[in-house]
């Protein structure tokens, strides 16, 4: 076996049906939070107030401008909510969490969060804010939620679509785990277990092997790191696209594209599905949850490109497990362009 180094990072995870229900006030109570920032979207209005109603009069200020791939001015705005506050509470999916982690990252206050979706940046130490056309992303401990409360119960009521592309999103976690750039044979159990918890939950609708899944997958990607799928992803990001459904959309390609390079991942990944071809597997999961075959369905236009293949392929790890140079980048990216034409 090869020397590796793993850093666990820490935090509190409470899993269970029904716990942010009854269990959400213990965990600001230890914590110390009196004057609690809430972050939650306007949809999740009723839901939120519910949950919290136990200690409303902790509560300080609300932000529910919330954006998807965290502008700057929404990072700004829910900082100046911040000011006299002493924790900061997200109820949402992953673009709640990114603006909660975009406070923290200059105020460095502590985060309870409270996952609706399978996003798993809610164990990650990855920020991402965007502006003018460009996603920058960063890791930085200050960021990592010191609590998080997984609750089926929040996830059950997803829409099918959403619940999907979200699962996906997760499943992408994993899968890149396998060829980032700080791999190691702790992260790599994590991500084949995370594969398997997905799939079954895919495969049988149930929210709570799905939201395990989503943990494990966060869990593996924040110890891995970020590779050629995630800064393919970012660059999509930057463009507008919608960020779960880009995930889903690239998986089956990118993992086409690095699976000769990886042949022990795409083995573990086999395994995990319950299939003798990881890809062929992978593109069968995708296409069960209804998912786009290419970004161009996505709303990717055929002069974006040459762009998207240039900005990635400058970020792309060095030892990613197939060389992106030479053509190769573009090549990836027009496939998974065209999808099924």
């Amino acid at each position: 076996m090869h020397s590796f180094t793993y850093d666990a990072l820490p935090g509190r995870v409470v899993f269970g049906s029904g716990v942010a229900r009854t269990g959400l006030a213990a965990e600001v109570e230890r914590l110390g939070a009196s004057k609690v920032l809430l972050i939650a979207s306007e949809r999740d209005t009723e839901r939120v107030r519910a949950l919290t109603a136990p200690f409303a009069d902790r509560i300080a200020a609300v932000f529910t401008a919330v954006r998807e791939h965290v502008p700057v001015a929404t990072a700004e705005a829910a900082r100046e909510a911040a000011v006299g506050t002493d924790a900061v509470l997200c109820v949402g999916g992953g673009s709640t969490v990114g603006a909660a982690k975009a406070v923290a990252l200059t105020t460095r206050l502590p985060i309870l969060a409270v996952p609706t979706t399978y996003a798993g940046s809610e164990v990650t130490p990855v920020w991402g804010l965007s502006e003018d056309g460009v996603k920058t992303t960063g890791t930085d401990p200050v960021v990592l939620p010191r609590t998080v409360v997984y609750d089926p119960e929040l996830t059950a009521s997803l829409p099918p679509g959403l619940a999907r592309a979200s699962a996906l999103n997760a499943m992408a976690h994993c899968v890149e785990a396998f060829w980032a750039p700080r791999r190691n044979p702790v992260s790599s159990v994590v991500a084949e277990e995370g594969v398997r918890a997905l799939a079954a939950g895919l495969r049988e609708d149930d929210p709570e092997q799905l939201l395990l899944g989503a943990y494990l997958a966060g869990s593996a990607f924040a110890v891995a790191g970020s590779g050629l799928h995630h800064k393919l992803a970012h660059v999509l990001g930057g463009l507008g696209l919608p960020h779960a459904r880009s995930h889903a959309t690239l998986l089956p390609h990118v993992l086409a594209f690095n699976a000769p390079g990886s042949p022990d991942a795409t083995a573990r990944i086999a395994r995990a599905l319950g299939c003798d071809d990881a890809v062929a597997g992978l593109r069968a999961v995708v296409a069960a949850a209804g998912m786009p075959t290419g970004l161009a369905e996505l709303g990717l236009r055929a002069d974006q490109l040459d762009e998207v293949a240039e900005r990635t392929e400058r970020v792309v790890p060095a030892d990613n497990p197939v060389p992106v140079g030479g053509g190769a980048m573009r090549q990836l990216v027009q496939r998974a362009w065209e999808g099924e034409r």
